[in-house]
């Protein structure tokens, strides 16, 4: 009998540690397997950590002005994240051949991308600037709901017609420099644009604190200096990834030939219009559609909007770890999928998915930790930064189920599935995201804090999905 028992629990024994061999063969990587991640990623990771900082440090400083200002330049802010999307997009559409181009060695194919993405990239600011132009404050409006009716809606519309009016003369350095810095880092150098981004964020931050407030010989701006401080930061980061690029062609040989003429042929094209317009789409789209989410929040009032903006400001400190390793999966899957190594891309994509939620679950913990001082510092009022406090933890709740499907997307787009992006993202938005938000914000008595936590709950369904998209393998394929 005894004897039995000892088989039994011997057996049961080695079954857990075969399934722990099996897990931690299929999803944990070795140490040289998470260096070549990492030494991708950090530098990555680092230079939006800057950005994302002075980002909030410019939120901050113009907070101190006003909560009407603040909610001015958060509402462009909101309708330039869809200017940025639409660049992203654009950049990407060919930036997942880029990856693969330069896995199999193809220069030339690597060139033709890089001038998609300049034509794209300049079209789409071009169109931008035309809807800023004529439509500007009719957009600005749609945020601004007054329940109070003691004109603050009046004031933030006008600050954020003046910071508008000069975020515009930005948007081409930006979009060039998303061009150059995108094929950079698919051949794998991401030091370069880090560095070109501490630049200029160094430079925003100095410039804002003298801008704004009048620091010296410098007249007080407002919030025309936190625009104007932005807009010289983006065309000095634009002006560094430029110039080094040229200046090292060995390290950048897609920019043979990149000037000597303007075509790309046809053949290219038609492949980078049939797998990126689905993509380039999705960026606009799922853009459009979070605008659209916020802007349902927003006829809660005012309070709502400065204390989204606060929110999202903090949110955005930490989302940046789970966004760049993401980004990563693109990059190194492409390269293995380039290079006709796939069951290398799919033992990189499981562990480094795994990686990524790990990776979240620590930030999400340390978010609700610290989350709470942070609207602290704002010059506001005690219930926006209550607001801001609850929508940071729903937020922090949230974030490795984001993380998941985040790397989800990533890992089907590194296969070309372009469509299938499309409609895990845009359409799950516009289909079951903005439907939520604005039933419960137009049509329930429920809390703001209770109606922005079940729209972000909405995440968990995309999980599932990712899940199955990607352990379907439907992404592994060659497509260069």
């Amino acid at each position: 009998m005894w004897k039995t028992h000892d088989r039994k629990a011997q057996t049961v024994k080695e079954l857990r540690d075969s399934m722990l061999t099996k897990f931690k063969k299929k999803y944990i990587g070795n140490w040289e397997f998470y260096r070549r991640y990492l030494l991708l990623a950090i530098p990555m990771i680092l230079q939006n950590a800057i950005t994302n900082l002075v980002s909030f440090l410019d939120n901050i400083m113009v907070g101190q002005l006003g909560t009407e200002q603040m909610s001015g330049v958060a509402i462009v802010n909101q309708l330039i994240f869809v200017y940025n999307l639409a660049i992203f997009g654009a950049v990407s559409a060919a930036s997942i051949f880029g990856a693969q181009y330069f896995g199999k060695g193809n220069h030339k194919g690597h060139m033709y991308s890089f001038r998609f993405k300049l034509y794209a990239t300049l079209l789409v600011t071009g169109g931008a600037i035309l809807l800023f132009l004529t439509k500007g404050s009719a957009l600005i409006s749609l945020y601004l709901t007054d329940t109070v009716g003691n004109g603050a809606t009046d004031v933030a519309l006008k600050y954020g017609q003046e910071y508008l009016a000069i975020m515009m003369v930005g948007l081409i350095p930006f979009a060039v420099n998303q061009s150059y810095a995108t094929n950079i880092k698919e051949t794998g150098q991401t030091f370069i644009p880090m560095l070109a981004s501490f630049v200029a964020v160094g430079t925003n931050a100095l410039l804002d604190y003298l801008m704004i407030f009048g620091i010296g010989p410098f007249p007080k701006m407002g919030v025309q200096g936190a625009a104007l401080a932005t807009v010289i930061a983006r065309y000095i980061e634009a002006l560094i990834v430029i110039i080094w690029a040229h200046m090292h062609r060995a390290k950048n040989r897609y920019l043979e030939g990149a000037y000597t003429g303007f075509g790309i042929p046809f053949a290219e094209l038609k492949a980078i219009l049939v797998k990126g317009f689905p993509l380039m789409m999705n960026e606009v789209m799922w853009a459009a559609g979070m605008t659209t989410v916020t802007q349902c929040y927003s006829v809660r009032g005012l309070d709502v909007v400065a204390g989204l903006n606060i929110a999202s400001t903090i949110t955005n400190l930490f989302n940046i770890v789970y966004i760049q390793l993401g980004a990563c999966i693109s990059i190194v899957v492409g390269q293995y999928l380039g290079a006709g190594q796939l069951e290398e891309a799919k033992d990189a994509d499981n562990k480094m998915i795994v990686f990524s939620v790990f990776c979240c679950v620590i930030m999400a913990l340390i978010m609700l930790l610290v989350g709470g001082f942070f609207p602290s510092i704002y010059n506001t009022s005690e219930e926006i930064k209550t607001l801001a406090t609850s929508f940071i933890a729903v937020s922090a709740i949230i974030m490795p189920f984001c993380s998941f499907s985040h790397a989800s997307y990533f890992t089907l787009r590194s296969g070309g599935k372009t469509l299938v992006t499309f409609l895990f993202d845009s359409v799950f938005t516009w289909i079951i995201v903005v439907p939520i938000a604005f039933l419960l914000a137009h049509y329930t008595g429920l809390g703001i804090v209770s109606v922005y936590f079940l729209v972000q709950a909405t995440e968990l369904i995309k999980v599932v999905i990712g899940y199955c998209m990607v352990r379907s393998n439907v992404w592994v394929v060659k497509i260069v």
